[in-house]
């Protein structure tokens, strides 16, 4: 398995991360856990604001906090000096119990309510990115009646789309749910139906191609298209963009093959192509934004497990089950997403069989990874999971009243609790049982 960040093999042959053992976070948070490197997350951050600030471009780092969004996590971006972005009012307020500065928020989603909409104007957001005409008309309605102005960006579709499994392609990506399509004509009529709005201050747009992305050439292209565009809305329409936002996307290592670049290499890439391509459309260079979420969370996240129960099928393969699932990492049911994995309490063993690993849900798709090698496994050893940073917290659920995991940061050999492991009462806190029904079964 690939050592990520801060994890090492100690002495005793047992992962340590952040300068902590993980069989003793084991003994004192118990398992499943969540353990993530701090030192890592701190590192990409600072990755992000270096390679921009040495661009010479005004511009905004943004993490994306449906990445991992907890009060925690909102506080070291704050620190780090990052923006942040949210896309309800549960990770609004989050970021606002936690201190987050609300005029470096930016508030994202295709679907926004009004309640959603008043409670970020009222925290005083520095930006909506508007996703559709109602979404248009709601929002100036809103800031109208509360007698305030605020900044949007409209989220175009440049006709690029790039992930990591295949090379970038330009399509028509008219048939999505989010944005408006350049291709089509409809971020043009957008930008004039902004422009025209008393309440809304029009900075810019927002572009985002894809994810997991492991090249440049997705980025670069989409800078082309949207520079293009800003030159056809100033010269016919007027329109100014001050803020490019080119989303996020950024890929990660989670198995072998997978060849992420460096941040460094990625931020050059993009503010290369803007200095190229948008050089002579106004008196200066717009400042560029960017969302990564991923790429600051994801590999400096560590899923640790104990080993339950195994069974053999001979001559097909063998199950070996886990106290986590698909409840604490849905991604490989979703997504067919792969993971690497070690015995971290006998990391120096030498591998002696092929296991699949499965989760303890009632339900056969419940698999975590498939053909493995590993150890020969026992019950109670422990099994660390590594680059479960993103999308795996944020993405768990309760599904079989399975309790959450708890969360911990570690870092110089300290480990702080950030999200407490879930009670059986946290699962029953929100049920209500009707007087009703009470009385019908003491009838009985």
């Amino acid at each position: 398995m690939f050592l990520h960040g801060t994890s090492r093999i100690n002495a005793a042959g047992h992962l340590e991360i952040g300068g902590c053992d993980v069989t003793e976070l084991k003994a004192e948070y118990g398992t499943p856990l969540y353990i993530m490197d701090e030192q890592l997350i701190r590192r990409r951050c600072r990755e992000y604001m270096d390679a921009f600030a040495a661009s010479g471009l005004g511009f905004q780092v943004a993490y994306a906090s449906k990445a991992f969004s907890i009060m925690a996590m909102c506080r070291i971006v704050d620190e780090e000096g990052l923006s942040l972005d949210v896309v309800s009012d549960g990770e609004l307020y989050t970021a606002l119990q936690a201190g987050f500065p609300a005029a470096r928020i930016h508030f994202h989603g295709n679907n926004k309510t009004p309640d959603e909409i008043e409670m970020a104007i009222d925290a005083g957001i520095g930006c909506f990115v508007v996703d559709n005409l109602v979404e248009m008309s709601m929002l100036q309605a809103i800031a109208a009646h509360k007698g305030v102005t605020v900044n949007v960006l409209l989220r175009v579709t440049p006709g690029v789309e790039a992930h990591a499994h295949h090379a970038y392609a330009s399509t028509g990506q008219t048939d999505s749910k989010f944005g408006f399509d350049i291709g089509n004509g409809a971020a043009y009529n957008a930008v004039r139906e902004a422009s025209a709005q008393a309440n809304l201050k029009l900075l810019g747009v927002h572009s985002h191609i894809g994810s997991q992305i492991f090249e440049t050439e997705g980025f670069q292209l989409a800078v082309e298209r949207v520079a293009a565009f800003t030159r056809q809305v100033k010269e016919e329409l007027g329109a100014e963009f001050t803020v490019v936002n080119l989303g996020g996307g950024f890929g990660i290592r989670y198995v072998e093959g997978d060849t992420p670049l460096a941040v460094s290499e990625y931020v050059a890439a993009i503010t290369d192509a803007v200095k190229t391509h948008f050089a002579g459309i106004g008196e200066k260079l717009p400042q560029i934004w960017v969302e990564p979420g991923r790429s600051i969370v994801g590999d400096a996240g560590t899923t640790l497990y104990t080993v339950g129960t195994n069974k053999e099928i001979p001559g097909v393969r063998k199950y070996v089950a886990v106290d986590g699932g698909m409840t604490d990492n849905p991604r490989p049911a979703l997504y067919e997403s792969k993971y690497e994995a070690m015995l971290a309490n006998r990391a120096n063993d030498a591998t002696e069989e092929t296991v699949s690993i499965a989760g303890k849900c009632c339900e056969s798709g419940d698999m975590l990874i498939w053909d493995v090698e590993l150890p020969k496994v026992e019950s109670g050893d422990l099994l660390a999971v590594p680059c479960t940073g993103a999308y795996n917290y944020s993405m768990a659920s309760n599904y079989n009243r399975i309790r959450r995991p708890a969360v911990v940061f570690v870092q110089n050999g300290q480990s702080d609790l950030v999200v407490r492991r879930e009670s059986h009462q946290d699962i029953i806190a929100n049920d209500i049982v009707p007087e009703r029904i009470i009385k019908q079964t003491v009838a009985k």
